[in-house]
């Protein structure tokens, strides 16, 4: 389990726990219903442009709200090697969970994945990410947490990377498959920090914590229904790949 490092956390769920509480006072019991999640999953189209399949070893960068769901995902997708919770877009020493919560270090808490390209593209990834695993329209916020450390933004690795990710959003636009505008930026050329030990696999390791069970679990779910090809039953964790 963590320690109150999270507190503050903590303390933001508890607020959006009471709207919902507030808004479903005539309904059933709010932590008997984990499948309803505070973003529902969009059906989306695959990207246009995608990167060739390969053999090898590749990287991507996502940001989508807290970092916990983002790498829970992730780490449930066939091909993902391995997903770890960090920070991107600020300066090293500044990436630190309680300075990058003050939302002045232009960091983002973020997921760098390591994926086998033969397996899964970059494509399929930024698919999981804008359907799965966020709402890419919420500026600044993604469910109970709010600051731009919880921005929407793509940290491309390459061109290439940059190219598919430009390309995707458009696409998406054009096609109005959500209801306002994708406010995902791209930023190229930041440095990936990873989070503290305890911030690592916390979906896995704490399935019952009620941040988790409202906000993260469904995307998992979510996962499972919309991409049944991608979803690898055993998530790929940090610490195993430590050992």
């Amino acid at each position: 389990m963590t320690d109150i490092k999270i507190s503050n956390r903590s303390f933001d769920f508890v607020k959006g726990a009471l709207a919902a509480l507030a808004l479903a006072a005539a309904g059933a019991a709010f932590w008997l219903t984990p499948a309803i999640s505070a973003e529902d999953a969009v059906k989306i189209p695959p990207p246009a442009l995608d990167e060739k399949a390969s053999a090898g070893s590749e990287k991507a960068i996502f940001a989508g709200g807290c970092f916990w769901g983002v790498q829970g995902v992730f780490q449930h997708v066939k091909g993902v090697t391995k997903a770890v919770s960090g920070y991107t877009g600020g300066d090293k020493d500044t990436a630190i969970y309680e300075t990058v919560g003050s939302g002045r270090t232009g960091h983002a808490e973020s997921v760098e994945i390591t994926y086998d390209p033969s397996e899964v593209t970059y494509g399929q990834l930024l698919q999981v990410y804008f359907s799965v695993a966020h709402n890419p329209t919420q500026l600044n916020f993604q469910g109970p947490d709010s600051g731009t450390q919880y921005r929407s933004t793509i940290f491309a690795e390459n061109d290439a990377q940059k190219e598919i990710a430009q390309s995707y959003i458009a696409q998406l636009d054009q096609a109005k498959v959500f209801p306002q505008p994708i406010v995902t930026t791209l930023e190229t050329g930041k440095t990936f920090y990873p989070a503290e030990n305890y911030h690592q696999d916390f979906l896995t390791l704490n399935p019952t914590y009620p941040y988790i069970v409202y906000n993260d679990l469904p995307k998992v779910a979510n996962l499972k229904a919309l991409f049944p090809a991608l979803y690898s039953d055993k998530p790929v964790l940090v610490q195993s790949a430590s050992n």
